[in-house]
């Protein structure tokens, strides 16, 4: 750091496993990528090249080996698969993960209804390429039919037994779906419920909005792991991780 600051907790250093700052790219141009890591890039962790933008993004090529040559794993967003899956082209898909040096790879069934034990068997196939990082909740945006919390931990446990290296916990980029209600405010007892069976180094926690990511710093601690971050808000959020931000000033005086 620039300087000395008492109280100021321990955050884990990078390459994590967690602690994770996962961020969303909706379509960065070559300049724009460097330029963002040329200031964030040690504090981003994961970069999602969001739902299906990879198709149309042009020099693809080259903005992924930039990620890669700062380290920062990259991966298509799970509508991309998605795509694949409901045109019978998961082999092509295998294919273009190679062909871009891709091993992280996004399972999630958010766009395209799939059989959970088929999910599974797509994240099996995939953990022997690489780490798999599987999404649960995108169903409850159905507010009809909301996902109990009992659901979510059974989902969760046959992911990771299937071989997810990372759970996502959905929100999507608007963070009012999944672990929101339509209010953006988080639902509690499901969060809570979750954290008693499922490791928190094992969630990814998609927290789009600040007063969602306060909520998790304060109840998880400044290691959570957080997506669906902007790439502007990188630095802001690491700031507010280690209580040097108004909201989360007072957090870790008194330790």
């Amino acid at each position: 750091m620039n300087f000395n600051l008492e109280k100021i907790p321990e955050r884990t250093q990078s390459p994590r496993s967690y602690g994770i700052t996962m961020v969303t790219d909706k379509g960065l141009s070559l300049q724009d990528t460097r330029d963002f890591l040329s200031g964030a890039a040690p504090y981003v962790d994961m970069v999602k090249l969001a739902f299906g933008t990879a198709y149309v993004t042009p020099n693809l090529d080259q903005k992924i080996k930039i990620y890669q040559e700062h380290n920062i794993p990259v991966y298509f967003g799970g509508l991309l698969l998605e795509a694949f899956i409901i045109r019978n082209q998961f082999d092509d898909y295998l294919r273009i993960i190679k062909d871009y040096g891709i091993n992280y790879m996004e399972v999630s069934d958010g766009s395209l209804t799939i059989p959970h034990a088929e999910k599974c068997g797509y994240i099996e196939k995939l953990a022997k390429l690489g780490t798999v990082l599987s999404e649960i909740g995108s169903k409850d945006k159905d507010r009809e039919h909301i996902t109990p919390p009992y659901k979510w931990i059974e989902l969760m446990k046959a992911e990771m037994e299937a071989g997810s290296s990372y759970l996502i916990a959905e929100a999507r980029e608007t963070g009012n779906v999944g672990l929101y209600r339509d209010s953006g405010e988080v639902r509690e007892g499901l969060v809570q419920e979750i954290l008693t069976k499922i490791p928190s180094e094992k969630i990814i926690w998609e927290t789009p909005r600040k007063d969602q990511q306060l909520y998790f710093l304060e109840l998880v601690g400044c290691n959570v792991n957080l997506g669906n971050i902007s790439s502007k808000e990188v630095i802001a959020l690491e700031a507010m991780r280690v209580g040097l931000r108004g909201d989360s000033f007072q957090f870790y005086l008194n330790d």
